[in-house]
């Protein structure tokens, strides 16, 4: 799995948080995807990465623009993993 963390300009509410969410779903297949706009960030949980100019297109057609992508391994961690 990977971890896709975008910075994104132009989300000022909780309706930008959504249209930006929806727009990467609708670009990539993820399994999890959380926006921030007092961060101004993505997060973005996948089995592989996805297609970054297509989401970078995705998210800019919606309004907002993407100043940076960066990926990196995630693993889901275990309720029970923490006493190993």
């Amino acid at each position: 799995m990977v971890k896709v963390t975008l910075k994104i300009d132009g989300m000022m509410c909780g309706m930008c948080e959504s249209h930006v969410n929806d727009a990467v779903r609708a670009a990539a297949a993820v399994k999890k995807v959380s926006s921030s706009h007092r961060r101004g960030e993505t997060v973005i949980i996948a089995d592989e990465a996805p297609g970054m100019e297509a989401l970078r297109a995705a998210i800019e057609k919606t309004g907002y623009r993407v100043l940076d992508i960066s990926e990196e391994p995630y693993e889901k961690r275990s309720l029970f993993a923490h006493g190993k």
